[in-house]
């Protein structure tokens, strides 16, 4: 017995050590960013160039059923102000439901009034959101193509902030900017999504570019000098993240991303449970599926080996969900095992020692300048509040993530499923709509209510055997589990 609690450890100490290490990533990405900061202050953004010197730009709008949001996402990009002979619009819609006969009337009714506006729809969606922006590029006229999904609703003078960035360096591929959330104090779940998105965004993107590894496009909000898609491949439909798939082969290829924290561009949260698990499922699976992809051309890369690993550990960050639901799942059995290896650590607050490495990472990442201009003790009090929540609903999401992960490493094919959104910011706004909702429980849905039955069990065995040193992460676990599974469930509702 001693022998087989000998092997649990190893594999459970294994685990926290790669979680520690992803969680000392970020700290590092944190100390990293300080410093940019501290050198480099915000600013409000570069806006240089005369008219004269101001390129073609084609901006490209993926739609796929987004009834609710199209009309809004055309009225606000008619609005961008740059001169109309040097500007393209792009309606990218395949959509299969009504959200065509909005697109086309609002485009119809913009043609009329001189905007050089068209609407490319396909019918048969080969290659999903990378197959239409490939698609729209045998037309686009632009040298510099600006992309952004239908939930996004950037500013009027968005292409003159980041355009003149491109001629600071011919090596920039892409200009992106950070993303803002509309909707984000609409409930508990539009503010724990954020929470972690502003850490990507401010800390992350900032500290790898000031760094100079590899950074993302993010899929919108951004802008791509042409030459460089083409000079990398193209879009490419072989992952579910062609965002992420396209920034590494680009930059394997020479190119530069240029990240701006400055530049906002406000965007919509998803405001129901299933729409944020998909939209979980396709970043985790795509992450992995770029991993499989990808990896083998970085380690052939003549990049320096510091590079290489930063770089395989971007590609492989989903993977840490399967850590962190391997690492879950053993705390059962470690009440029992552990204390025969005649190791006496708490091993329990090992677990938690990666969660607090993070704290002050999302607490700078939430409280900057760039995300919040203003902010009180009250907000900071809140923050302090919500970051168990957050850890909660990390671990509550680690069997659907670690799933999607699996999926994309041994390369199941699945289609994209797009995120629906329903024009929802205020706190006023009710979840009314019903088109895009299933009305079935998912077969991960059933299981998170088995892992929160699982922890219950787990939480009430340790009291029985006198070891409650995992309790709390127990009580955390079925709280994220049962919260999720209970929310999944009660949004597929009619």
């Amino acid at each position: 017995m001693q022998v087989a609690a000998i092997i649990f450890l190893y594999i459970y100490v294994t685990c926290l050590f790669l979680i520690t290490v992803y969680c000392l990533i970020q700290a590092y990405f944190m100390v990293l960013y300080l410093i940019y900061r501290f050198k480099n202050p915000y600013t409000k953004g570069m806006n240089t160039l005369t008219e004269a010197d101001l390129p073609f730009v084609t901006i490209q709008l993926p739609v796929f059923n987004e009834q609710y949001v199209v009309e809004r996402l055309i009225d606000n990009i008619v609005k961008i102000n740059y001169p109309a002979r040097l500007l393209q619009i792009q309606i990218l819609d395949d959509s299969t439901d009504e959200t065509l006969t909005y697109s086309s009337a609002k485009v119809e009714y913009y043609r009329t009034r001189g905007i050089d506006i068209e609407l490319i729809h396909r019918t048969d969606r080969t290659g999903y959101k990378a197959g239409a922006l490939k698609n729209g590029l045998t037309t686009a006229k632009g040298a510099f193509i600006a992309i952004f999904d239908a939930d996004f609703l950037p500013d009027e003078d968005f292409i003159l902030k980041c355009i003149p960035y491109f001629f600071q360096d011919e090596r920039y591929a892409v200009v992106q900017t950070r993303w803002e959330y509309i909707n984000r104090d609409y409930s508990l779940i539009t503010r724990l999504q954020a929470l972690p998105l502003n850490v990507h965004f401010s800390i992350e993107q900032t500290a790898r570019m000031y760094a100079g590894l590899y950074l993302q496009f993010n899929g919108t909000g951004g802008i791509w000098r042409r030459k460089a898609i083409e000079d990398a491949g193209g879009w490419s439909a072989d992952t579910l993240t062609e965002d992420l798939d396209l920034s590494i082969r680009t930059q394997l290829k020479g190119w530069k991303i240029k990240y701006i924290e400055e530049t906002g561009t406000p965007s919509e949260l998803p405001v129901e449970m299933n729409g944020f698990k998909s939209q979980q499922y396709r970043w985790m699976k795509g992450g992995a599926e770029c991993a499989r992809k990808l990896l083998p051309a970085v380690f052939k890369s003549d990049l320096p080996f510091t590079k290489k690993m930063f770089t395989t550990a971007y590609l492989l960050s989903s993977s840490v969900f399967l850590l962190v639901f391997l690492t879950a799942l053993l705390s059962f059995p470690a009440i029992f095992l552990l204390d025969q290896t005649g190791y006496k650590l708490q091993w329990a607050s090992v677990f938690m020692v990666g969660w607090a490495l993070i704290f002050p990472v999302y607490l700078v990442g939430n409280f900057n300048p760039a995300v919040r201009k203003t902010f009180s003790f009250k907000d900071v009090l809140v923050f302090v509040v919500l970051f168990p929540l957050l850890l909660s609903l990390s671990l509550g999401m680690s069997l659907h993530n670690a799933i999607a992960v699996l999926d994309g490493f041994r390369g199941r094919k699945s289609a994209f499923i797009r995120t629906p959104k329903y024009n929802i910011v205020g706190k006023t706004d009710k979840l009314k709509y019903t088109t895009y909702r299933s009305n079935k429980m998912s077969f991960s849905t059933r299981m998170e209510y088995f892992m929160a039955l699982y922890f219950v069990i787990a939480g009430t065995a340790g009291i029985l055997y006198g070891n409650i040193s995992f309790l709390g992460v127990q009580v955390l676990l079925f709280v994220g589990f049962f919260s999720i599974a209970t929310l999944s469930w009660k949004h597929v509702q009619k």
